[in-house]
């Protein structure tokens, strides 16, 4: 006579959690034409990114139209960025869900939501490069593909890749409520996707915690000495995407800028696209206050001391 097993019962906190990500979903979800784009246009007499974001007010010899155009790439850039971390994302948040398939059946529903909001947001960003596309010169150039670089991801542990995946979560957080929402400057389409785009986030960052969390309880102390390397080493690979596409995009705002620039003053443009990026898309992550608390509890001193370590040569750039 067959025999089932008894099922496991789901930590009745994170049950009242995930049920509400659920709800919060469903009252929150947008379409991309519907409440977004509506035939709208991205203004091109305007900025795309803040000042506190792209550096650009750093290139005090650039002139007005210089610095918006800078930021016009720069914003080009910081959504094929997100468009590409975010192929691993929801592949990784369907990995999550099989864990729930058999237990929790609204934590499966909060992780497919998750995984479709990362599915919708990718299409978003291949529009946006279109319309983009359209209206700056050619030439531009994406130095990784999204599905390349998914794939080395996703052969790192489980918890390297939900540290990272936090990590993002967190700073899309502060970016927009610190620096694209206040600047009535900038272009207001250009806000607006930002908008939308920080509205999902902010449910999916508590299940990110709630996931890497549990999945920090499963480790033994060698596994998190593991995982500890292969955050290490992701962290080194999104760096390395950073450093060539700084490099590709400082080339194509100099190749397309209405008058030539003397070397030292290319040279001061390639390192302010290299800080640039490696601010939005490192360090304000790594020195979000809720991160560095997170990264800390489930890590030992030993590992935190590695870690720093390797992050030295890129935060004191």
């Amino acid at each position: 006579m067959n025999t089932f097993a008894t099922l496991p019962i789901p930590d009745s906190r994170n049950a009242a959690r995930y049920a509400q990500l659920v709800r919060s979903s469903k009252k929150a979800e947008w379409q991309i034409d519907r409440d977004l784009l509506q035939d709208r246009h991205f203004d091109f007499s305007r900025k795309f990114l803040p000042d506190s974001l792209s550096l650009v007010d750093r290139l005090t010899f650039l002139d007005a139209h210089e610095a918006r155009l800078l930021s016009q790439i720069q914003g080009r850039t910081y959504a094929y960025l997100f468009g590409l971390v975010e192929r691993f994302i929801s592949a990784k948040m369907l990995d999550q869900g099989r864990a729930h398939v058999f237990d929790d059946q609204l934590a499966l529903e909060a992780l497919v939501r998750f995984s479709n909001d990362e599915i919708k947001h990718q299409e978003l960003f291949r529009r946006i490069e279109t319309m983009i596309g359209s209206q700056l010169p050619a030439g531009y150039r994406q130095v990784a593909d999204p599905n390349d670089v998914a794939r080395v991801v996703l052969a790192s542990s489980t918890w390297s890749v939900l540290a990272l995946t936090c990590h993002i979560e967190l700073f899309v957080q502060s970016h927009y409520a610190q620096s694209i929402a206040p600047h009535e400057e900038l272009c207001p389409l250009f806000k607006d996707v930002f908008k939308f785009h920080w509205k999902d986030e902010s449910r999916h960052v508590v299940l990110d915690e709630l996931e890497w969390k549990a999945e920090h309880a499963k480790l033994s102390p060698a596994e998190c000495d593991q995982a500890v390397n292969d955050l290490i080493a992701l962290v080194a690979a999104v760096d390395a995407i950073l450093q060539a596409q700084s490099t590709a995009d400082a080339e194509y705002f100099t190749r397309h800028a209405s008058r030539s620039f003397s070397v030292d003053e290319a040279a001061r443009i390639n390192a302010c696209m290299l800080d640039a990026y490696r601010w939005q898309y490192i360090i304000s992550g790594v020195q979000h206050p809720h991160f560095a608390r997170l990264l800390t509890r489930m890590t030992t001193p030993a590992q935190m001391s590695r870690i720093n370590t390797a992050l030295s040569p890129i935060m004191g750039h």
